[in-house]
């Protein structure tokens, strides 16, 4: 193998809604009850190391320290919401699906998220972070597993996807559906003293040709169909708690005017 060339997994099944018998049995037992709906998975707070994800039981989430999959696509959101977080699901007063272009929901208005004053750091009650959340979305399909699992990715996690997707993807001739990559958590602390969690991203391996092929296709479903999907407070809710400046918005020093996707 020459020094550059990346090893193929041959072992991950990859499944995919692209199936065409899966497909119509979607189509069909769905008709009239909206999209097929994705579980969302959050960063814990406080430096956790294991992810909480939705099972067949909803009062049971299993507990895992590491998801693997594909990275079909990814974005970022933005949201703002008028009154703090009251333990529902309500949706923000102005939502970007983008990072760029929000729109108030009561009036249709379309703001520029650069030029927003509410998304500015300073902004918020504490005078120290955004009144407005920005998050980064992962759609990670995960082997044997057909619906891709949502990963709400906040600020101080962004580097290191960045660089992940840079170094490890980019430069090595693929793209994130091509990659088969592993996120796990590192407990790190702010200036403040204040523990949180950030993701950490691994290369495990390059799907095969038609493998990639059929990830690409549903990576092109998702960006045409399923980007909207609606931002909720549960997006900002972490292991149960609302989540707070602490965890979202205190950037480690230096890195506030670098961070990627915007």
């Amino acid at each position: 193998m020459a020094k550059n060339e990346v090893a193929t997994m041959d072992s991950f099944n990859l499944v995919t809604l692209m199936n065409s018998d899966l497909a119509e049995a979607i189509a069909e037992e769905l008709d009239g009850l909206g999209n097929l709906p994705y579980d969302k998975v959050k960063i814990p707070s406080g430096g956790g190391l294991a992810f909480e994800i939705p099972g067949d039981d909803e009062d049971n989430p299993e507990s895992s320290t590491e998801l693997v999959g594909v990275i079909l696509f990814h974005h970022a959101i933005n949201g703002y919401w008028k009154e703090k977080f009251s333990g529902g699901n309500e949706k923000p007063d102005c939502s970007s699906f983008d990072g760029k272009t929000g729109m108030v929901s009561e009036t249709g208005e379309v703001r520029n998220c650069v030029d927003c004053p509410f998304n500015q750091f300073g902004s918020d009650e504490d005078g120290r972070g955004k009144a407005c959340k920005n998050l980064h979305r992962i759609y990670l399909l995960r082997e044997d597993n057909p619906v891709p699992l949502i990963i709400s990715l906040p600020p101080t996690s962004l580097k290191y996807m960045r660089d992940y997707i840079g170094k490890r993807i980019l430069l090595k001739g693929m793209r994130c559906y091509d990659a088969i990559t592993k996120i796990t958590l590192k407990k790190e602390k702010n200036a403040g003293g204040i523990a949180y969690s950030r993701a950490v991203f691994t290369f495990a391996g390059k799907l095969k040709p038609e493998q990639a092929a059929e990830a690409k296709a549903m990576a092109d479903t998702i960006k045409q169909q399923d980007k909207n999907i609606d931002i909720e407070n549960s997006d900002y809710e972490t292991a149960g708690e609302a989540v707070t400046n602490e965890g979202f918005m205190d950037i480690p020093e230096g890195t506030q005017e670098n961070l990627p996707f915007n």
